[in-house]
C-alpha cells in the first residue's frame, strides 16, 4: 500500500519515519556510493534471470555474491530502512521497490510533474516479464499505485491507497513504457486518481494505452491534525 505523506517533522511523526542529523552535503556524499552500487546489482539481477553460464560458473559466482553479502550486512539495520529524513529538508526512502535509490528491484522511475499531473519514461526489463515478452501485472499495479500516489501529492492531497483499480487493456510489452496520472476528483480527506502505462515506440508510431487505473487516495489520520503541514512530496512505503 503506498503511502504519500509530507513533512512529517511538522507533524505527529508516524512508525517507521526516522529522523535523522544528515546534511545535505553528507546526503550527496551518501547516495554518490550507494546509486551505483545499486545500479550493479540491478544489472546482477538482469544477469541473474538471463544468464545460460554452465553450472559449475553459476557456483563460483554464488560464493562471490554470498561473500559480498556478507560486508554489506557487516553493519545492516535490523529491519526495514523506512523513511528518513532531517535537517536537509529533504526524504530518503531508499527502501521502495519503485523509486528507491537502494533498492535494485525498483526499474528505478524518475517522475516528472507538471501542476496536478506526472508523468515518467522508463524501461521494464526481463526482471518484470510475467507472460513471455509481457511485463508481469503485478509490476503493472506496482508502478501505477506508487504513479497515482505521485499525482495525489502534486495536487496537494497526498494519502495512502485505499484501493487501487486495475483494467488491463492489452499486454504490457517489456522494453521503453510511459506512465502518465493525474487527480479526477477530492471529497474532504479522499482524492480520486486515475492514470495509465502505454508503450513508447522507437519507430514514432502512436502509443498505445496497455493498463489503466484508478486509486482513492486517503489522507492518514495523523496528518489531519495539521494538513497545512504536509507538503507535495512523496516520502515513502507503507
Amino acid at each position: 500500500m503506498s503511502t504519500h505523506y509530507g513533512r512529517a517533522q511538522h507533524l505527529e511523526t508516524p512508525p517507521g519515519f526516522v529522523h535523522d542529523e544528515l546534511t545535505k552535503a553528507e546526503v550527496k556524499e551518501r547516495e554518490a556510493a550507494l546509486v551505483p552500487l545499486t545500479d550493479s546489482v540491478r544489472r546482477l539481477i538482469d544477469a541473474l534471470v538471463r544468464t545460460q553460464v554452465a553450472e559449475q560458473g553459476m557456483e563460483d559466482v554464488r560464493h562471490r555474491v554470498d561473500a559480498l553479502t556478507e560486508e554489506l550486512l557487516a553493519d545492516a539495520l535490523p529491519g526495514p530502512h523506512g523513511v528518513r529524513f532531517g535537517s536537509d529538508g529533504g526524504y530518503r526512502n531508499y527502501g521502495n521497490p519503485v523509486v528507491g535509490k537502494g533498492n535494485a528491484i525498483a526499474p528505478p522511475i524518475a517522475f516528472q510533474r507538471d501542476g496536478e499531473a506526472v508523468s515518467a519514461e522508463f524501461e521494464l526489463g526481463p526482471a518484470y516479464e510475467g507472460p513471455p515478452g509481457l511485463v508481469h501485472g503485478g509490476a503493472s499495479a506496482m508502478v501505477l499505485d506508487q504513479m497515482l500516489g505521485e499525482a495525489a501529492s502534486a495536487g496537494g492531497k497526498p494519502g495512502m491507497t485505499g484501493t487501487l483499480t486495475v483494467v488491463y487493456r492489452q499486454g504490457t510489452p517489456l522494453g521503453p513504457l510511459r506512465g502518465e496520472a493525474r487527480i479526477e476528483s477530492v471529497e474532504g480527506v479522499k482524492s480520486v486518481v486515475r492514470g495509465r502505462l502505454l508503450t513508447r515506440p522507437a519507430d514514432g508510431s502512436e502509443p498505445v494505452v496497455c493498463v489503466e487505473a484508478e486509486g482513492i487516495f486517503i489522507l492518514p489520520r495523523w496528518a489531519r491534525q495539521d494538513p497545512a503541514g504536509v507538503d507535495r512530496e512523496h516520502v515513502g512505503e507503507a
